[in-house]
């Protein structure tokens, strides 16, 4: 969810201009295909989280959001897209973003539907598209996304009512963070609309809700359940982290604050409630990573006992594949 603070400032400065439009996917190419194991029927589409972004930098400085996973995924016979929309803004103008560059995929490939994966607030991104749009999605998968919401968006509008002097500064800062992780990406900020005090109120405990109410689908019904596994044709996954410090060495460890405002006793990957990340089919809720590893940061540093992302998300696409997807 917060990437971008982490690696913005330091990246920015090495902005590359991209041939890619606005609103236009990214096709994730390799030199080999080496197997058909995740060769599913339907592209596989991924949707960044709040603060996200497709690569930041150039070919040789550059680091991808997530990094190795879709290389490694079309190696073994995807057919893989990146998308990229506001880092910071609601989860219906994101969801808006992301619903036209499922249209330029499936007039690319000529494929009737799409498997949609979105990490953090791109859990609620892809719901989105999937309610507007539900003959064009095959399936969901949301990773260590907010679907009732992260306490720490709370917290944080707390502390704006509290001190309400506070607000235009943050906005402003967190704003031209987010233009600068456009930027970053050789993208012109003016074209993205950028509202940070819109994406806090949607992860907040309120907003997910209201948001709930209008996209239901797969969203469990009791405080830790499991969601309905498969609507309107569409079939719902999930899988998350419940830890955060996993290795020392790793920036993300800095997560440990903000999983004390969730809860002192654990069981969040840092920014996400184990059971907020609940959605559809629960594949795993307490794999040994936090909030970043989940997408294999920062530079796939991790707890050497922890699961390889890579794999399991080549696992997934198998997943899919074998359901017909």
């Amino acid at each position: 969810m917060k990437y971008g603070l982490l690696l913005a400032a330091t990246l920015s400065a090495a902005a590359v201009t991209s041939t890619h439009a606005v609103t236009s996917p990214q096709k994730i190419e390799v030199s080999r295909v080496t197997s058909n194991y995740a060769q599913t029927k339907y592209p596989l589409v991924f949707s960044h989280g709040m603060s996200g972004f497709i690569r930041l930098g150039n070919d040789m400085l550059g680091v991808d959001y997530w990094y190795q996973i879709l290389p490694d995924l079309t190696r073994n016979g995807a057919n893989v897209w990146a998308t990229r929309v506001s880092p910071f803004n609601s989860s219906e103008i994101r969801g808006e973003q992301l619903a036209q560059q499922v249209e330029e995929v499936l007039a690319l490939t000529g494929a009737p539907k799409v498997n949609l994966l979105g990490h953090s607030h791109g859990g609620p991104t892809i719901r989105y598209v999937a309610g507007i749009m539900p003959d064009k999605v095959a399936s969901l998968t949301a990773i260590g996304s907010p679907n009732k919401g992260s306490p720490v968006a709370d917290f944080i509008l707390n502390i704006r009512d509290a001190a309400p002097v506070l607000e235009k500064p943050l906005v402003t800062i967190v704003n031209f963070l987010s233009q600068a992780i456009v930027w970053a990406q050789g993208l012109d900020p003016k074209s993205y609309p950028h509202d940070s005090l819109a994406g806090a109120n949607s992860l907040t405990a309120a907003g997910s809700a209201k948001f709930n109410a209008k996209f239901p689908m797969g969203v469990p019904t009791t405080a830790c359940g499991e969601g309905a596994y498969k609507e309107k044709g569409i079939y719902f996954y999930s899988f998350t982290g419940n830890t955060t410090v996993t290795n020392l060495l790793d920036p993300d460890s800095a997560m440990l604050a903000t999983s004390l405002i969730i809860n002192n006793k654990g069981d969040n990957d840092g920014l996400v409630p184990r059971c907020s990340a609940r959605f559809g089919k629960t594949i795993r809720d307490n794999y040994y990573w936090n909030h970043l590893d989940e997408v294999n940061q920062v530079l796939g540093l991790r707890n050497i006992f922890a699961p390889d992302p890579v794999s399991v998300y080549r696992q997934q696409a198998n997943r899919l594949k074998l359901q017909g997807l």
